[in-house]
């Protein structure tokens, strides 16, 4: 696998995708294929030096069709996807257009390249997708595994399902070589301040409220997004062709139980690193006050899943799929690596 195209691959997965493979394959090529949207970051990328950045949109099949020919391509990890679930709410169109009809342009740029010129190559397309196309579960139901029906609740998880059955479709009728893998919520490095975790960390530092949907008792199964790098990469090295892996990080955790450790770990941040108070005076942990103060519910948001879980003894039995940071761990150095980065983060909060 000497040449790469990484859809995406300047937004927070794809890029920490990016660096995770080109520490692990430095001889590697990485065509980055991203359109910079608002959660595309050129700087997400920068250093990376045997990766190339395309600015140009997966809607393009001539583009990535000519991308996979001339830098002779064989693999494609396809991150590039719209994935907020407010926005898909408030704005589903941009779901439809980009997870659709853009992966199945991809997937057409991909058989015309691979397929169809001079009797076909050996290639890999890998899907990443997400454990919301399987819907939501009941505090006793088991957990996600790949056999479970498919029952999208919101715009995104729509479009994500509908992506993942047209990579499926294009396995089976013209024999594309593929694999999926549907991963649970993601956390780490690069993450646009819009989700969770980021912007609960971000808010504290600046002393605004910490916005907590319902009764903040909503579970997910959280997956440090290096885990999540490292078990694409055994997708591709191990994965069956046509197969479907789910990756989660063993941490099935309620929200408020997240928002918690957020605020307990910027307060002891601030205990324990000198100049923070200056460098962030709103917080309240700048003046000695807890964190959870900032705590405020809403209005839930419409249509939301009650619990998710990953039963991921599939990738385990059959990648050697092991994720190996636990979620204290991971969020005490997620938080230090945002306050070491504000250089990064600090534009993304004026766009």
């Amino acid at each position: 696998m000497a040449n790469l195209l990484v859809t995406g691959g300047a937004g927070f997965i794809g890029g920490n995708f990016v660096h995770y493979w080109a520490d692990k394959c430095p001889e590697d090529t990485i065509v980055v294929l991203d359109c910079l949207t608002y959660a595309g970051n050129r700087s997400t990328i920068a250093g990376v030096e045997q990766a190339e950045l395309v600015v140009g949109n997966i809607l393009d099949t001539d583009l990535v069709e000519k991308l996979l020919v001339e830098r002779d391509i064989g693999t494609i990890v396809h991150f590039a996807a719209e994935s907020h679930v407010d926005r898909s709410i408030t704005g589903p169109d941009a779901f439809i257009e980009t997870n659709i009809l853009g992966t199945n342009s991809l997937l057409k740029a991909a058989r015309r390249a691979w397929l169809d010129r001079d009797g076909g190559r050996d290639h890999r397309f890998h899907h990443v997708s997400t454990d919301e196309v399987y819907g939501s579960l009941g505090p006793l139901d088991p957990a996600f595994s790949e056999t479970t029906p498919y029952q999208p609740n919101s715009p995104y998880s729509a479009s994500k399902a509908s992506s993942d059955h047209l990579v499926r479709a294009y396995h089976h009728t013209f024999g594309l070589q593929v694999t999926t893998s549907n991963c649970s919520n993601n956390y780490g490095p690069y993450q646009y301040p819009e989700k969770l975790i980021p912007l609960f960390l971000l808010n504290a530092l600046h002393g605004r409220n910490l916005p907590i949907y319902g009764d903040g008792m909503n579970v997910r199964d959280w997956l440090h997004v290096e885990d999540h790098c490292r078990g694409i990469e055994a997708c591709l090295r191990n994965g069956k062709v046509g197969e479907t892996y789910n990756i989660g990080g063993g941490a099935e955790l309620p929200n408020m139980t997240v928002i918690d450790t957020i605020c307990a770990e910027v307060d002891r941040a601030f205990a324990e690193i000198d100049g923070l108070g200056v460098r962030f005076p709103d917080a309240p942990a700048a003046r000695g006050l807890a964190s959870d103060t900032l705590k405020t519910y809403v209005t839930d948001r419409a249509g939301h899943d009650r619990r998710y879980a990953i039963d991921e003894r599939k990738a385990r039995a059959e990648l050697g799929y092991i994720p190996q940071h636990r979620f204290e761990d991971g969020m005490r150095q997620t938080l230090r690596w945002y306050l070491d980065r504000e250089d990064w983060w600090r534009p993304l909060l004026v766009r």
